[in-house]
């Protein structure tokens, strides 16, 4: 009401679209009339600011629900490459086999050159989608990456080190997707 006592009554005309005077009759009905409509405009405010909120929260609610859907696809489609490249694994292991048999030293060095060939294709298309595959005598066992099947004495090499690989393993990432099945050479316990 301070502010309507500093303005002029022609800009209070302008504020308020105002009836003729002589059809209101008095002062206290104008300002009854005046009240009224700041009323109504305090309960415009009110109802705006609750759909402004409203409006905001389902446009964060929407924002959430996509990064979620996001997430939830990168996920799905995570397990679904590991589960495809566990498939291939296997391809891998019986290539590895064949090539450890006594038998392979006998095959045709063209067939035998041609079959490292596409063993050495599957190894690259496993680097290329984020696989690196692991497992080298000599190194040092590692219980996060390698499973010891077997510890042996009667094996050159340091104590703790692998000496014979039974099943290469494999990583995505930092993530171990199958762990290195290895023999080790015994030692005293890591402490």
């Amino acid at each position: 009401m301070s502010d309507d006592k500093e303005r002029a009554p022609e800009e209070l005309d302008e504020v308020v679209d105002f009836e003729p005077e002589e059809e209101l009759g008095d002062i206290g009905a104008a300002r009854a009339k005046l009240q009224k409509l700041k009323d109504e405009l305090e309960k415009v405010k009110k109802e705006r600011q609750e759909y402004l909120d409203g409006w905001q929260r389902s446009k964060a609610d929407s924002i959430n629900a996509r990064k979620d859907a996001l997430a939830s696809a990168e996920r799905m489609s995570e397990r679904a490459k590991e589960n495809f490249l566990m498939d291939i694994i296997p391809v891998l292991d019986s290539f590895d086999m064949a090539t450890g048999n006594e038998a392979w030293d006998s095959i045709d060095a063209g067939w035998k050159s041609g079959m490292e060939h596409i063993r050495n294709q599957l190894l690259e298309v496993l680097e290329g989608n984020g696989v690196k595959r692991f497992g080298k005598i000599g190194e040092q066992f590692d219980p996060v990456r390698d499973e010891a099947v077997q510890e042996v004495d009667d094996m050159p090499g340091e104590p703790h080190s692998i000496v014979k690989i039974l099943r290469y393993g494999y990583m995505m990432g930092e993530r171990v997707i199958r762990p290195a099945q290895v023999i080790v050479k015994a030692g005293k316990p890591l402490s």
